[in-house]
């Protein structure tokens, strides 16, 4: 996975972290968290505020179902 993979990265979060609320996950934890998945392959220094946002919407969505 890579840092654009949003969907994937919020799916795996979903199915690791089932018992967060990902409204209230700070950004330094979810950079780290996404850095810890099984098959994240990307430069940790290439995430921003934006593609934390991203990922973060991504998997409230995914987590409300």
């Amino acid at each position: 996975m890579k840092w654009t993979d949003t969907q994937d990265i919020a799916m795996a979060l979903t199915d690791k972290h089932q018992d967060v609320d990902p409204q209230q996950v700070r950004f330094t934890d979810l950079h780290r968290w996404v850095t810890e998945l099984e098959g994240f392959d990307d430069d940790p220094n290439r995430s921003n505020e934006k593609i934390l946002e991203a990922i973060q919407a991504a998997w409230i969505e995914d987590a409300d179902y």
